[in-house]
């Protein structure tokens, strides 16, 4: 149904395969959570069609049939479907179940897609799909700047990203319980108790206010309901990493493991920094390393016009996991990896001017991530770094 994609190196800034208006079948799809507007190009058939759906990927596709078969009936034959819908709620599943139909699916990068600038535009999901359209019509003729696509992963690259994510969700959770539990007893004027303790819990009818009262009995249970809390989301973070540690035991070698536990034998890496930072970032298919800075959102946003010259600092478009993780383990990563070329590069630059420290951070986070991408694509070692021995 659709042609064999050109075998060169992918650019989702822009289609590589030729298009043929005659023989290509375009649909655009803008989704919400109660149903479906699909806008298409039909060879031969001068009306734009548009059809609003219910959520039924059957019916999409029945509905995709029917119009290849009018534009047959008009003597274009249909060598080609092409099918886009935006990023968002739904996620991936529609493009691979479409994909598997033999119908070529795209997922376009929302904030790619131009939109009028006026201060109060027309919005509606009719006005949606034809921006949709016009952007993935460009995008098709290979021409660049239209829009840009996602690469959609396959359901094992989505399921292994779920542990890193949450165990992210659970600490902060965990870290939520924590101050709530800390601002009760500082409401109470109660100090120096740890509510970190396993036996926190048991021991918190044994604790006096200033006015050598017990704790109230609702603000009791309500604490005695947070420390249990804690402990189950505690409890939940340890059979994450367990986890994660018996996977790699049990496949060293299978797939992104291997770069987990070379990525894990650098001295400040720990295994949940490294495991984020594969099924992240280091696993995809990256271009160059410039690919790699603007993937994490680490480059900067340069704003110039006339003589006015600025740079409104992080872009922020990229993956803001990635983005956090790394500029934390810049700070970490000048703690233990002292003699390494990079630290060494950040100390020179900011031994005479302070105040830059936080702005170089940011490069320095941008070049520790080239240089962990080589370490794990290519082996190679970044200059002074340490390494523990292989297990």
């Amino acid at each position: 149904m659709t042609k064999p994609k050109t075998k060169t190196v992918n650019d989702f800034s822009r289609c590589l395969d030729p298009l043929d208006m005659d023989a290509t079948l375009i649909a655009v799809i803008e989704m919400s959570q109660s149903s479906w507007l699909v806008a298409g190009i039909v060879p031969g058939v001068e009306r734009q069609p548009l059809k609003k759906l219910a959520i039924d990927e059957h019916a999409l596709l029945s509905l995709l049939n029917r119009w290849r078969a009018e534009a047959e009936k008009q003597g274009h034959r249909i060598t080609r479907i092409a099918v886009a819908f935006e990023a968002g709620h739904d996620g991936f599943w529609l493009a691979r179940w479409l994909a598997a139909q033999g119908v070529e699916a795209h997922v376009i990068h929302a904030s790619s897609v131009a939109v009028t600038r006026e201060h109060r535009r027309a919005k509606t999901d009719r006005l949606d799909t034809e921006l949709l359209k016009r952007a993935f019509l460009g995008w098709l003729r290979g021409e660049r700047g239209h829009c840009k696509m996602v690469a959609v992963p396959t359901l094992a690259q989505e399921d292994a990203k779920r542990p890193s994510r949450e165990r992210e969700t659970l600490v902060g959770e965990a870290s939520r319980i924590i101050t709530r539990v800390k601002a009760a007893f500082v409401r109470l004027g109660i100090r120096g108790f740890n509510p970190k303790l396993k036996a926190a819990a048991t021991r918190l009818e044994t604790l006096r206010t200033p006015e050598d009262e017990p704790i109230p009995p609702n603000t009791l249970a309500a604490l005695k309901r947070d420390l249990e809390r804690h402990q189950i989301v505690k409890k939940q973070i340890r059979e994450i990493e367990q986890t994660r540690l018996h996977v790699l035991k049990q496949a060293p070698e299978k797939g992104p493991h291997a770069m987990v536990l070379l990525l894990a034998r650098v001295i400040g890496v720990g295994v949940e920094t490294a495991d984020m930072l594969v099924q992240e970032v280091l696993s995809r298919t990256m271009r160059d390393r410039r690919a790699v800075g603007r993937y994490a959102g680490l480059t900067g946003s340069p704003d110039e016009s006339g003589a006015k010259r600025r740079d409104k600092g992080l872009a922020r478009s990229g993956n803001a996991r990635v983005r956090h993780g790394m500029i934390q383990l810049a700070w970490r990563f000048l703690l233990f990896q002292k003699d390494s070329a990079l630290a060494q590069w950040y100390r020179q630059r900011t031994a005479d001017a302070p105040s830059t420290r936080k702005t170089l951070i940011v490069a320095l986070a941008r070049k520790l991530l080239i240089a962990l991408w080589r370490l794990a694509r290519e082996g190679v070692v970044p200059e002074g770094v340490r390494m523990r021995p292989a297990a």
